[in-house]
């Protein structure tokens, strides 16, 4: 079957309405579920309706711009940007298989980066297949450099204590640390995204000496760590009662940390690339990013 291709006539861009949700959900399904079947990897959605619940969710999110790309009156695709802080962060992009080999994702990727520059944010950032060339070679030429390596790992929860390492719920209380924390490591705080998590309940610190020396937003895709160094994120690690949807991302690059997982029974289910445009700090301690950055 050829695959269709839109011309710049036929598309549109425009937000999108929580009355395509259903549309938009499928093709995040489909297309996601595409790349990985090409490449023997699991999918990173099990079913439409979670990625459905995923995409209703971003489009009800005052702090997540989203486009959507029309063709002939459908829906084609969208692109989503969250601008909760300083550094902004892309995803998930997804265009309907049928006309994945289009303009399309490059219309929705400038959209959302001219959004991030006409904002000022300090950064753009995305994470990325790494065995999709095509999303790998079209960030690339729109100004993402590579900073690191990813791998994302899944399996049983640990039970494991670091001594010396106490976890605990985390509370606005700790913002101001946390916040400070952050800046030491990346250059830039999370604070709305970690204010976010404690909302919800998966925010979690970590105690070591009488202080906060490291923190996560949830041990999974759609959570970040940091830690002044791996004993923290061992710590975070060894204390989550699971490690939600499709697992965590580490930096490959760490191979003490990883070697831990792997001792330790995890596994590696796929690799990925963390891509950034504008400012980035090299880590300065440990960290694990989510899907997003």
């Amino acid at each position: 079957m050829q695959t269709k291709r839109a011309t710049a006539t036929e598309l549109k861009l425009r937000p999108g309405r929580i009355d395509e949700t259903n549309e938009l959900g499928r093709i995040c399904f489909d297309a996601f579920g595409a790349i990985s079947k090409a490449h023997n990897f699991p999918p990173d959605f099990p079913s439409p309706e979670v990625a459905t619940g995923l995409i209703t969710m971003l489009l009800s999110v005052p702090g997540v711009y989203n486009v959507v790309a029309e063709e002939n009156g459908r829906p084609v695709g969208s692109n989503f940007l969250w601008k909760s802080d300083a550094v902004a962060g892309v995803g998930p992009i997804t265009v309907d298989p049928n006309v994945q080999n289009s303009s399309i994702g490059r219309a929705l990727m400038t959209d959302v980066l001219n959004h991030a520059d006409e904002n000022g944010f300090l950064s753009v950032r995305l994470v990325q297949a790494a065995f999709h060339n095509r999303s790998l070679s079209l960030y690339t030429k729109l100004g993402f450099n590579t900073v690191e390596p990813l791998s994302n790992i899944n399996g049983p929860a640990l039970g494991i204590k670091i001594d010396g390492y106490k976890v605990r719920e985390m509370n606005s209380d700790d913002l101001p640390s946390v916040d400070a924390l952050c800046v030491k490591v990346h250059g830039h705080n999370r604070h709305n995204e970690v204010a976010g998590a404690i909302t919800q309940g998966s925010a979690r610190v970590v105690e070591h000496d009488g202080r906060i020396s490291g923190y996560s937003t949830g041990t999974g895709f759609f959570g970040h760590s940091v830690g002044e160094s791996n004993e923290e994120i061992k710590a975070l690690l060894g204390s989550a009662n699971e490690f939600s949807g499709a697992g965590f991302l580490l930096p490959t690059r760490n191979g003490d940390l990883m070697r831990w997982c792997l001792e330790n029974g995890l596994r590696v289910v796929q690799p990925l690339t963390l891509m950034s445009r504008g400012v980035y700090q090299e880590p300065r301690g440990a960290f694990m990013p989510s899907i997003l950055f």
